[in-house]
């Protein structure tokens, strides 16, 4: 095993900052009165909830009012896509249209299934080779009972921006509400809720340096969507359950601190995944995945021919480096990358893909490590690979 460690998986989780931190250990052993509490001690708890709420609020350009915490991302889209639903069912419209993309997380795509078995009707719009949405197919698949359009900001394997603000725009238009799944996107681009057209945006603490098991559902004014868990009534009654203010304290700290290093940090990282995309496309039978501009400053992602994901990551883990081979919530799976079938890339392909993001901590000399041990060990495995013409230096298959 290497004694060099480097940490190239900040899509799949980041540390918690030293700033998250210091702003979460008093609500452990000082100020741990539950916020549903009448008495003062309790209260102060109250207190640092909503001025971290209102903190959350400003880095997204919304109103405090229109934030409500959550467990994470997950929680987020499911509350987003149900809740949208049982809203509809409320006024009467019990079933209807959703239009979503085929490159979403599955917090996305498995709830649009289970609304499918509901009665829903759902469309999944294609993407082009480099992952985006060409706005001008998602209007044309607005129908009249089309209830909900939910696009993800930044996809989580290849790094892609889509137009959201365009989107936006066509879905305020027809009047039809608005969804992005922006957990990739918050603390690592700009964003802003009144610029982007959103009625609904998730983000979870823990891709920004902040805590795992906190989140965060937007829900723009005067939309007020049923209530996902019942219990105590909490989050205004939208969200029961006793409040996480540690969490939600250290993700405020975390987001404030990554808004107001954005631009500096964005321009650092996308040099740093610049050079590790110059780099490792020059392999032979590489390719870059991913809009090669629009793509989020410090994703790298890439598939090798003739090299399994799963063994590339094993031998870069022996090496120190880690990474990811697609979302971290379906590493474990043998099945090829959704988002890389969808951008076109065959099964036997889509199968050799890594994943690289880069956060606070990577330095050049990272960089230079990765660009040292990736090709030797994609060499390495090619050399091994049933399926990897060793005389022709190709793969055996014809694409």
């Amino acid at each position: 095993m290497s004694e060099k460690f480097v940490y190239a998986d900040h899509a799949a989780t980041t540390a918690v900052t030293d700033t998250a931190l210091a702003a979460m250990l008093p609500h452990f052993t000082r100020d741990y009165g539950n916020p549903s509490s009448l008495y003062r001690f309790a209260q102060e708890g109250k207190t640092h909830l909503e001025e971290a709420r209102a903190q959350v609020a400003a880095c997204l350009n919304a109103k405090p009012e229109e934030v409500y915490f959550t467990s994470g991302g997950t929680e987020a889209d499911n509350w987003a896509l149900r809740g949208v639903a049982e809203l509809m069912a409320l006024k009467g419209k019990k079933t209807g249209h959703i239009i979503t993309t085929a490159i979403e997380h599955h917090a996305i795509l498995h709830t649009a299934q289970w609304l499918e078995k509901q009665g829903y009707e759902v469309t999944c719009l294609p993407v082009d080779g480099d992952g985006l949405v060409d706005p001008a197919n998602l209007e044309q698949a607005i129908r009249p009972d089309t209830i909900l359009i939910s696009v993800m900001a930044a996809n989580n394997e290849i790094g892609t921006i889509q137009p959201i603000a365009e989107i936006g725009a066509i879905a305020r238009a027809h009047k039809v509400l608005f969804h992005t799944d922006a957990v990739q996107a918050v603390g690592h681009i700009p964003v802003d809720v009144e610029a982007w057209n959103v009625d609904l945006l998730s983000l979870s603490g823990h891709k920004f340096g902040g805590p795992k098991g906190i989140g965060a559902l937007y829900m723009k004014k005067p939309l007020r969507l049923p209530a996902l868990i019942q219990g105590g009534g909490q989050e205004k009654g939208r969200r029961s359950g006793t409040e996480n203010v540690p969490g939600a304290a250290g993700m405020a700290a975390a987001l404030k601190e990554a808004v107001d290093h954005l631009p500096e940090e964005s321009a650092r990282l996308a040099a740093l995944r610049d050079k590790l995309i110059a780099g490792l496309s020059a392999l032979p039978y590489s390719r870059r995945t991913g809009h090669p501009v629009k793509r989020l400053p410090g994703t790298a992602s890439f598939v090798f021919e003739g090299v399994e994901g799963e063994a590339l990551l094993l031998h870069l883990d022996a090496r120190g480096i880690c990474a990811s081979s697609g979302s971290a919530c379906s590493s474990a799976s043998l099945d090829p990358s959704h988002v890389l079938l969808s951008i076109g890339l065959p099964h036997a392909i889509a199968h050799g893909s890594l994943r690289l993001s880069l956060g606070a901590e990577n330095t050049e000399e990272d960089v230079e490590y990765i660009l040292k041990e990736v090709p030797a060990v994609v060499a390495y495995l090619r050399e091994m690979s049933p399926v990897w013409d060793k005389e022709a230096q190709k793969p055996t298959w014809e694409l």
